[in-house]
């Protein structure tokens, strides 16, 4: 008996691969390089978007509001008095190690968003995941008339406010920091908080969860799973509130104001963005949401001077799947043979968001790929030369310059000279110390 012939999307996987040659190379797990012949620029697409500045703006006033309740719960936010950021640090020995590696100078500065330093959470889901927590908790709070705007919102710490939201519960799918920050955040506050983790998910990123009274619930499979289970599960509960990672605009804006943050970073490091200076972002991506949120806000902050580079694994490269196939978030890497496995685990993601397809994908300059045994030298690297620990998937960030190399198509379509780039590191700090000490073995052992 004949094989059926299997359709995606009404075309067999031949007449894609026929479509985009590219996807041979996607499918043979090769690093690669793609760039978005269909970018638009911000004039052409921001009309017809959801979300616009004011919305950015609303975010961080939102972020004001609560930060004597963040400093309350979280003392090691006093020093920045409540608010929840990273630095931004040069990293000129990283540049010269990067530059030697692949035999090409850098044009420009190297900066690196320490998110992988991020308080609280430990990671850039701290910006999403706990801005979406806060502003359901003041949505409730508000509704129930026991807040205002003029209020000190330190006073949401007191016992009547946690009997008050111990009644609600709070549900996501992860595949790790997503689950870390909703977790943290929610028991803090006073929710009762699940998180619905897949089978990629690190064992000390649950288990320190369970220390916090987070209840955990583990599957098999993947994070569109866990997601879909935990959807399903919230949804039967009409007091619990589930916290969408492919479709949440609250998600997204909690990112997006970071692209403010940075913008006064760099001018206290004396630089000014503009054509003759322009920003590359390099963003590892999963589902998009924390990418797409940086660069929606350093979209509408700098226009068509920053330049938008999402990095993704070789078995995993959902982004990069649907915006090249035109599919979004239809896209699933499994369909095309690839099979969603990687150590890159905040990153082991099947479909893009649609949301963040629809909102960025325009804006988006480029997504590339890498192995996982790429992303430990880089590790190892930047913690030898720079005193900088990071987890895995942060080192994705690094591996432009390499792609780059490889691609120079890609390389003249962006103008290096007096760039200043940015790698975001998304996070390593609440890695425990023998775990990173065996992700620096491997780096060591690779190099």
């Amino acid at each position: 008996m004949g094989m059926t012939q299997e359709y995606i999307n009404n075309k067999t996987l031949k007449e894609w691969q026929s479509s985009f040659p590219l996807l041979n190379s996607l499918m043979a797990y090769e690093p690669i390089f793609w760039m978005n012949s269909e970018k638009k620029t911000v004039r052409s697409h921001l009309p017809v978007l959801p979300l616009s500045e004011e919305d950015i703006m609303d975010a961080e006033r939102r972020w004001h509001r609560f930060a004597p309740l963040i400093q309350s719960l979280f003392p090691e936010t006093e020093g920045s008095q409540g608010i929840i950021e990273s630095p931004l640090k040069e990293i000129p020995k990283m540049k010269l190690s990067l530059e030697e590696e692949n035999g090409m100078s850098i044009s420009g500065r190297l900066f690196l968003k320490c998110d992988n330093e991020l308080p609280v959470a430990g990671s850039i889901k701290a910006r999403g995941g706990i801005y979406e927590v806060l502003k359901h908790a003041e949505t409730l709070a508000m509704e129930h008339g026991m807040l205002s705007h003029e209020d000190n919102y330190a006073i949401m710490a007191s016992e009547r406010f946690r009997r008050f939201f111990q009644q609600y519960g709070i549900a996501v799918g992860s595949t790790g920091n997503l689950g870390l920050s909703i977790g943290i955040i929610s028991a803090a506050i006073g929710f009762r908080v699940t998180v619905h983790m897949s089978a990629d998910a690190k064992a000390w990123k649950k288990d320190l969860l369970r220390t916090k009274g987070v209840q955990v619930i583990e599957y098999a499979s993947d994070y569109s799973k866990a997601v879909e289970e935990g959807r399903k599960q919230s949804d039967q509960d009409p007091m619990s509130y589930f916290v969408d990672d492919e479709q949440s605009k609250e998600l997204f804006l909690g990112y997006s104001v970071a692209a403010y943050r940075v913008k006064k970073q760099l001018e206290e490091n004396g630089v000014t963005i503009d054509k003759e200076n322009p920003l590359v972002l390099y963003l590892p991506c999963g589902v998009g949401g924390a990418p797409g949120g940086v660069a929606f806000g350093a979209k509408i902050l700098f226009g068509e001077d920053v330049y938008c580079i999402f990095a993704e694994p070789t078995h995993s490269p959902c982004m990069l799947l649907g915006l090249m196939t035109g599919l979004h978030e239809k896209a699933k890497v499994q369909d095309f043979q690839i099979d969603n496995m990687t150590e890159a685990d905040g990153l082991a993601v099947g479909s893009p968001s649609a949301l963040v397809s629809m909102i960025v994908g325009p804006w988006i300059d480029g997504v590339y790929t890498v192995g996982d045994s790429e992303l430990y030298p880089i590790l190892a690297g930047l913690k030898d030369l720079e005193g900088i620990k990071i987890e895995p998937s942060s080192g994705a960030a690094l591996l432009g310059f390499k792609r780059f190399k490889e691609n120079h198509s890609a390389l003249e379509r962006i103008p290096m000279k007096n760039a200043i780039h940015i790698a975001w590191a998304t996070g390593g700090l609440f890695v425990p110390d023998d775990q990173m000490e065996a992700f620096y073995r491997k780096g060591i052992e690779k190099q």
